[in-house]
């Protein structure tokens, strides 16, 4: 297989709404390593127009989804570029029991295991709840953080929307799809995760603060360690 860098692998998953992308925006931050998702990585090969990113470019246009052996071959490319020789944060690879047994195949170590954990309805509550502001970015909830004025932005009185992602039934279907595919991961993580394991694996609670939940993840993470972050969806 490649020979991989000796440096601090981590990885970014997340029951939807449990705060993923916040969190591994933080720990990119604090230790000091790339964010790696998987659209970032096909992006950058389709845009490099190496023999890997046009097979990826072609099976995109044919609207087919990129199989677990190519998401392999990116991240191994990925992983062995200058800017991950101190460590490197993936964001939502692996997605599937399938490619999380190839990182093992490919010897991709993981040595910290972060799950954070929420329950599916608060997660609904949570999604369904939010409201944006479409010109500036500005977020909202209508229970949790509501604007002054029902449905409408507080800085210019604008009609705020709900994304069509955050629609009840279609966040009740990502977290089916979230059990089924996803959290045998949390599983298998579980099961290697043993005394004498190179891999640790760390339940964090979901419910709190950002920076609750940053403290927490803070805790459990050495610089030099190789983490893997799962959290639902």
């Amino acid at each position: 297989s490649t020979p991989k860098p000796s440096s601090a692998a981590s990885d970014v998953y997340k029951r939807q709404g449990a705060g993923k992308g916040t969190q591994a925006d933080l720990i990119s931050a604090e230790l000091g390593i790339p964010k790696i998702s998987t659209g970032d990585m096909l992006r950058s090969a389709v845009a490099s127009k190496s023999d890997l990113g046009n097979r990826v470019e072609d099976i995109l246009n044919s609207g087919k989804l990129v199989s677990d052996d190519i998401i392999i071959e990116l991240v191994n490319d990925r992983i062995n570029q200058s800017d991950c020789k101190t460590g490197y944060l993936f964001d939502g690879v692996p997605r599937t029991l399938g490619q999380a047994n190839l990182f093992l195949q490919n010897d991709i170590e993981v040595k910290k295991v972060i799950d954070i954990s929420l329950d599916d309805e608060l997660i609904i509550k949570r999604m369904s709840g939010r409201r944006f502001h479409i010109a500036s970015g500005r977020s909202y909830h209508i229970e949790f953080n509501p604007p002054k004025a029902k449905g409408l932005d507080d800085e210019t009185g604008e009609p705020l929307i709900q994304r069509p992602d955050d629609n009840e039934e279609t966040v009740k279907k990502r977290l089916k799809i979230y059990h089924e595919q996803t959290y045998p991961l949390v599983e298998l993580y579980k099961t290697i995760s043993k005394p004498g394991s190179l891999t640790h694996y760390v339940e964090i609670d979901g419910i709190g603060s950002i920076i609750d939940i940053q403290t927490q993840i803070s805790e459990n993470i050495e610089r030099i360690a190789q983490l893997l972050v799962l959290s639902r969806l």
